[in-house]
């Protein structure tokens, strides 16, 4: 029997979890200003309740309220408790799938969190975990929440051939792999799938399943959950015009272990935040360099030679470099604790060098 579920092990089931977000909002004045509401105020019970009746048929489906939050106020501890709800769901034979419901706005670090440490046991497992949301809130007219929901149950519980089990993510009718969905516009239903390489046409598409599968057999091994009170503190800081010394210099007195820098073009960083980067990589903390146009592959040495302690964070963005970065330093740690001595940009590489889908 699961404890997340509760359901005895002769009842075959696809379970979904709520984490909350705009799928499960709620709009003041839906008929006239539905972008005005508050998020996380329906529980996940009632969203499955809404389109069960469209569910295919013989598929049980069990709900599981994890949080139900804006997801802008996003935590570590609701990341540690979601990944291991969903490795716990994995290695559970009575359920057949995972659905997560969530918010689009940070739902760009989920999908990279999931991927990096339960990717390779959904493989093994040969288990799709579905991540999904919406645009609109609930109550709004045309609310794209139903059908989002409704095309990541099917896709979790239908026997697609060569589709292999993995950590997706679904949005008006269209699938990526999770770690490629970001919300690149504030307002538009596709919005999560905007600019997506790893996006089908159709929820499955034969030529989008070979980009996957080549990620999927590069992907070798899960890094580890932290624990709640044991996230490393990582910031995101991005390199402007007029950016001034200080904004870097004011971290080295603080307990951060890492800094991604969202730098301009190719990654570049201001000169005036060169001297104190060197000073943070002295004091030994991390420094991973991307890019804030929000596309395209920062490589190392370009457009100048990287310091020892910077890692170039290739396809991944600012957020996605951040919490790759986290799992990074706490997998180093842990790998240290167990005589391995392996660095965080051995565990960063292998989230980041992985091949590209065009």
């Amino acid at each position: 029997m699961s404890s997340i579920t509760g359901i005895p092990e002769n009842s075959p089931h696809i379970l979904v979890l709520g984490m909350g977000g705009t799928i499960a909002g709620l709009a003041f004045n839906p008929e006239d200003s539905p972008l005005q509401y508050q998020a996380g105020q329906v529980g996940v019970e009632a969203l499955v309740g809404h389109i069960q009746s469209a569910v295919p048929e013989g598929v049980k489906l069990v709900s599981y309220q994890l949080a139900n939050i804006n997801s802008r106020n996003l935590t570590d501890a609701h990341l540690t408790a979601l990944g291991t709800a969903v490795k716990e769901a994995l290695l559970d034979p009575v359920v057949k799938g995972v659905v997560i419901t969530h918010g689009t706005d940070t739902i760009e670090e989920t999908g990279l969190f999931l991927q990096a440490t339960c990717g390779k046991l959904a493989q093994t497992q040969a288990k799709r975990v579905i991540l999904t949301g919406a645009m609109l809130p609930s109550n709004a007219p045309g609310a794209d929440g139903p059908s989002n929901l409704l095309d990541a149950l099917r896709w979790a519980s239908t026997a697609i051939d060569n589709c292999p089990g993995g950590i997706y993510a679904v949005m008006d009718g269209r699938g990526c792999m999770a770690m490629d969905l970001a919300k690149r516009h504030a307002t538009a239903l596709n919005a999560p799938l905007q600019n997506s390489p790893s996006s089908s046409v159709g929820l499955i598409n034969p030529s989008w399943l070979s980009g996957v599968k080549a990620v999927q057999a590069a992907w070798n091994e899960d890094l580890p959950i932290p624990q709640e009170n044991e996230w490393p503190w990582v910031e995101i800081l991005t390199s402007h015009a007029g950016a001034r010394a200080e904004t870097v210099a004011q971290w080295l007195k603080s307990d951060v272990r890492g800094l991604v820098v969202a730098g301009s073009g190719l990654g570049g960083l201001h000169d005036a935040w060169v001297e104190p980067l060197d000073k943070a990589m002295a004091q030994g903390i991390a420094l991973v360099r991307t890019t804030r146009t929000g596309a395209g592959r920062i490589l190392p040495n370009i457009p100048e030679a990287d310091a020892s302690g910077c890692r170039a964070a290739s396809a991944l963005t600012a957020p996605r470099a951040r919490i790759a970065l986290q799992l990074a330093l706490n997998a180093a740690k842990q790998a240290n604790l167990a005589g391995k001595p392996l660095t965080w940009q051995d565990f960063f590489a292998r989230i980041a060098d992985l091949p590209e889908i065009r």
